[in-house]
């Protein structure tokens, strides 16, 4: 796919957010900051319910990483407002959540099901300078893990802040990174 390195596009979309007045979200929003756009397929659905209230219990620890979030789906910023009103897993949610019925933000990042209108179940994870460092997609029926994710931006963060520095598999905070060089290959 080769969108692993590639700028994000310009977007405008409107967000709900729970205590806020619905407000437009665009690219400049994001500029200089980290970012998760943890697009689902639809409000009111099943498995979507159970990772959007996953992702709500790390969404501290991510601000505190200095990590803008995004739940995105095809629904309009009002379907989310209604969801987050009638749900208990979902009214758990302080994130934004960008309504994208144009299917603009989707198409952007290439995870629009054409034949449904849906968004595939991806996260991406966007850098300070808007170039997208991680991304994930799961096939309908497989929730993610937001543990894993803020494992794996804490990893691309230390990765910026550590040239020079790579961070293995399994890979913790204040673990042991690894410096590429000519001494370690064939020594893994």
């Amino acid at each position: 796919m080769g969108i692993i390195g590639s700028t994000i596009k310009p977007f405008k979309n409107t967000a709900f957010q729970a205590g806020k007045d619905f407000y437009d979200v665009t690219e400049a929003d994001i500029a200089g900051k980290w970012a998760v756009f943890f697009f689902y397929p639809a409000d009111f659905t099943f498995v979507c319910p159970t990772e959007l209230e996953d992702l709500a219990a790390q969404y501290e620890i991510l601000k505190d990483m200095g990590v803008a979030v995004f739940g995105v789906s095809t629904d309009t910023h009002f379907s989310h407002k209604a969801w987050h009103d009638t749900s208990d897993k979902i009214g758990k949610c302080d994130y934004a959540f960008l309504g994208d019925q144009n299917h603009a933000l989707t198409k952007n990042f290439g995870v629009l099901r054409e034949d449904s209108g849906l968004a595939d179940r991806a996260t991406f994870v966007v850098d300070p300078d808007g170039v997208i460092q991680i991304m994930e997609i799961t096939c309908e029926g497989v929730g993610r893990n937001a543990s894993e994710l803020v494992r794996k931006i804490k990893a691309a963060q230390y990765v910026r802040a550590h040239p020079g520095q790579v961070c293995p598999a399994a890979w913790e905070e204040g673990g042991e990174t690894l410096a590429p060089s000519l001494d370690l290959v064939g020594k893994l």
